[in-house]
């Protein structure tokens, strides 16, 4: 781990928490699973490489358990307490022939059973690929953490995410200063762990780049339970491998 602190800053580098062997496997499951494409879930380049890819747990089976090595699980109850689960799990690309940037922003949006449910704790209920989602309340979201598996070297060549330390606390923006943000490079490997409520954005890649910048983005709640009845669209407990097996029980 570096220097950086998930409690102060709302993130850190987590330095080859991941072997080479596992990026090779994610690659290659990825994939295959993209292969067969459907509206509305992938996003492709025109040379066919998907640059987006949302609510993959039911698609690929590993990303229940890539996460589930020693050091990993116990980071993950460090930061969040023995009764966590993996929620939500995305796919993102910037391919040489379809780069994108990302303007700055908090991760508020959580993937529900059902967003018809009534609670002042949620609000402004959409569909993503199908799943429902809500915005989350400032309290749900801080029992949340998210790691993001880096498949590739990142650097300013591949447009590397960009975050606020500190600005984790609240989902309010203000007062937040930009020029304090910080880059994220990172070696295949390395995953990044960052509390939702952190400010991040990222660039396009740099003009004539062969590089890809491919991320698996990894979300994880504090407790199965949420509030007014709410429940989580997926829950997987560490030991858990398949979102078929899981029971939801507060």
């Amino acid at each position: 781990m570096n220097e950086r602190s998930v409690e102060r800053d709302g993130f850190c580098l987590l330095k080859q928490a991941v072997t080479q062997t596992t990026v090779e496997r994610l690659l290659a499951v990825c994939r295959v699973a993209f292969e067969g494409d459907s509206d509305g879930v992938r996003a492709r380049s025109s040379r066919g490489h998907v640059y987006a890819a949302r609510n993959v747990i039911g698609s690929i089976p590993e990303l229940t358990t890539v996460w589930q090595c020693d050091s990993l699980v116990r980071f993950l109850r460090e930061q969040l307490g023995d009764q966590f689960g993996l929620v939500r799990a995305l796919f993102f690309d910037k391919p040489p022939d379809r780069t994108w940037a990302l303007p700055w922003h908090k991760d508020t949006s959580i993937a529900v059973k059902d967003n018809s449910i009534r609670s002042l704790s949620f609000s402004r209920p959409t569909m993503k690929a199908g799943v429902p989602h809500f915005i989350a309340c400032d309290d749900v979201l801080k029992r949340m953490l998210t790691l993001r598996i880096h498949l590739d070297e990142v650097n300013d060549e591949n447009g590397p995410l960009r975050v606020i330390p500190g600005s984790h606390f609240t989902s309010n923006s203000e007062g937040e200063i930009i020029g304090d943000a910080v880059a994220i490079h990172a070696a295949s490997g390395d995953v990044l762990a960052m509390r939702p409520m952190i400010s991040h954005a990222s660039s396009s890649s740099l003009e004539g780049t062969r590089r890809h910048r491919r991320i698996i983005h990894l979300e994880f709640a504090a407790n199965v339970v949420l509030p007014d009845g709410v429940r989580w669209y997926d829950f997987v407990r560490p030991g858990i491998p398949q979102p078929s097996e899981m029971q939801q029980t507060p």
